[in-house]
């Protein structure tokens, strides 16, 4: 099967990174482009300054499923991410990839799926043996293929006929109900130091609204990409009522939300709060006490 405009794909390759436009990719962007994308070295190749370039839009986990709206010549397919709402299309997230990241999407069995609870794994081509789809990250879902054997279990993946093998210590079952914000927080808390890549959504690197998306996404909660499309899908809560777990939602006078983070404490008197957060200014996951500049930006807590 091909790819076909109209059609849903998926993604074949653990992490894949959506684009504003084909033009917009750089050269040190290669290792994100490739057939097998290595996130790691892209990541590695960047400047800070490159790290915040705004022609990423997103990223996108293996399996994660696309409705293909056009093909280019040249390799590129546009796709709505249908996984990831969005206010920029009531279908989804939409930007570019390049099209040997997808293939045709194909029903699956989802009986006992599973979620990627590792930071970093990998998939093999046998129990233990060679590497055929490497820089899985947290949060992917995979649907399994038969019963565990000597410590890894077998799963279907997009792109690859035969299953492939997981070690079994790296995946959790996908929960009934909702994760308790405690939960959603140790998820994000395990982001601690991870770089700050504008649009990532990876263990490898990632933005102040991916955070939350993936914090949540681990247990199967479909939560919007951006952070101003996060405030409208929570629930506000009277000031001063936030607990651990909670979100919350900075935006400067007169403009729209730009930053969110997790709330990581009970607020104290005199405006003490602590977050977690991917922080634009430092780079990197962060947690902290809320500076002055934050404290004044602070326009209210949500909860999920």
């Amino acid at each position: 099967m091909e790819l076909q405009a109209g059609r849903e794909a998926v993604v074949r390759v653990g992490v894949a990174t959506l684009w504003a436009s084909p033009e917009a990719v750089r050269t040190v962007d290669r290792p994100a482009l490739a057939p097998r994308t290595d996130i790691a070295a892209w990541i590695a190749g960047m400047d800070a300054d490159q790290q915040v370039g705004d022609c990423v839009l997103s990223q996108l986990l293996l399996g994660e499923r696309v409705l293909v709206t056009e093909l280019r010549p040249g390799g590129w397919a546009h796709v709505v991410a249908v996984e990831q709402p969005a206010k920029l299309d009531p279908r989804g997230y939409p930007g570019w990839l390049p099209a040997g990241q997808l293939t045709p999407a194909t029903a699956l069995p989802d009986t006992d799926p599973l979620v990627v609870d590792a930071t970093v794994t990998a998939l093999h081509a046998t129990p233990d043996g060679p590497v055929r789809l490497p820089g899985v990250v947290l949060g992917t879902r995979l649907a399994t293929a038969g019963p565990v054997v000597d410590g890894w279990r077998p799963v279907h993946a997009p792109g690859h006929d035969a299953p492939l093998w997981i070690p079994d210590r790296h995946t959790a079952a996908v929960p009934d109900a909702a994760p308790t914000a405690a939960e959603a927080l140790a998820v994000a808390r395990r982001l601690l130091d991870v770089v700050y890549v504008w649009g990532g959504v990876s263990t490898y690197g990632i933005d102040c609204s991916g955070l939350v998306h993936l914090a949540w996404r681990r247990f199967g909660v479909r939560l919007p990409r951006d952070a101003d499309d996060q405030a409208t899908a929570t629930t506000p809560l009277p000031p001063g009522s936030e607990r651990p777990g909670d979100l919350y939602f900075f935006a400067r006078p007169g403009r729209g939300i730009h930053h969110i983070g997790i709330v990581t404490a009970d607020p104290r008197p005199g405006d003490d709060r602590r977050m977690l957060h991917a922080c634009y200014r430092q780079r990197r996951v962060l947690e902290e006490r809320l500076p002055a500049d934050r404290t004044a930006t602070l326009v209210g807590a949500h909860r999920v």
